[in-house]
């Protein structure tokens, strides 16, 4: 994990005409464009249409920018619905499928492969079974980076999560747990409600961080800020972590498997991974 990732991810609904330029332009180090529970059934037709008209006409656009771009799609055989309809898109980074199952999962990477995609996915656990299979959905093909969805989760098990979110922590550690046994990247943090107090949900994203998430959804932009001061290393951590690498490196060049530092603590695989995941992050 030495590319840069991002640190947040923000939805905006795919019928939402301009908010797509403007969700684009904003600072968000991801996008993902919503065709499922954001759009109105009734409205999912003219939506995939001005979705792939909005693709079209940013495609030049977008291929300078480096962002990453995803598109949630509908569960089941709806969201098979949704990618016939993207299937000539350029520039995608991948699919979020909503409700994910392992059938969804594994049908869209066969789907993937009969069209000749290469996008990957970003499935969404939202339900008890999901997150139950987090650990098979978390190796299959394609499958980049876990997400939650705890309200949908919460609405199913009848968990009331307080201001400390202990009552999701059990699951969200488990999604942690299935991405790292997968060798995937690290999941993202779940969607919050809290978009007026910043203190509120900078304290909900200090907590993921915490729990092993890396970045979050956000569903304002209002969110971002506090999502970046979170995820965003300082300059003293991204010179420790490059010194520790470059050390590191000497060593396994030089036949060592860890070696020990200024401050006499041993460093090995364990501690080089922390430190790539800091440059991950790190900006500018």
């Amino acid at each position: 994990m030495t590319t840069s990732i991002p640190r947040s991810h923000l939805y905006v609904p795919g019928n939402a005409g301009a908010r797509l330029d403007k969700a684009w332009a904003g600072d968000a180090d991801a996008v993902i464009i919503d065709l499922e529970d954001a759009v109105p059934v009734a409205e999912k037709p003219a939506a995939r249409r001005a979705v792939v008209e909005w693709l079209a006409s940013t495609a030049e656009r977008r291929a300078r920018s480096g962002r990453e771009l995803w598109i949630r799609i509908n569960a089941g055989t709806e969201g098979l619905t949704d990618v016939d309809a993207l299937a000539g898109a350029t520039g995608l980074t991948g699919l979020v499928p909503a409700k994910a199952t392992v059938a969804d999962v594994r049908a869209l990477d066969t789907e993937l492969d009969r069209r000749g995609l290469g996008w990957q996915l970003s499935p969404l656990l939202e339900t008890p079974g999901a997150v139950l299979d987090a650990r098979v959905i978390a190796q299959l093909p394609r499958v980049l980076r876990l997400q939650i969805g705890e309200y949908d989760l919460c609405a199913a098990t009848g968990i009331r999560p307080g201001a400390d979110e202990d009552e999701t922590a059990w699951a969200r550690s488990w999604v942690v747990f299935a991405g790292s046994e997968a060798g995937i990247e690290p999941p993202v943090a779940p969607v919050s409600t809290v978009v007026r107090d910043e203190a509120v949900f900078a304290a909900s994203t200090e907590r993921a961080a915490r729990q092993g998430f890396l970045g979050r959804a956000c569903i304002h932009p209002a969110q971002l800020p506090a999502v970046h001061a979170v995820f965003t290393p300082s300059a003293e951590a991204v010179a420790r972590a490059t010194a520790l690498l470059t050390a590191y490196d000497a060593a396994i060049a030089a036949g060592a498997g860890a070696y020990i530092d200024e401050n006499g603590r041993m460093v090995d695989e364990a501690l080089a991974r922390g430190a790539r995941r800091t440059l991950a992050l790190a900006r500018g």
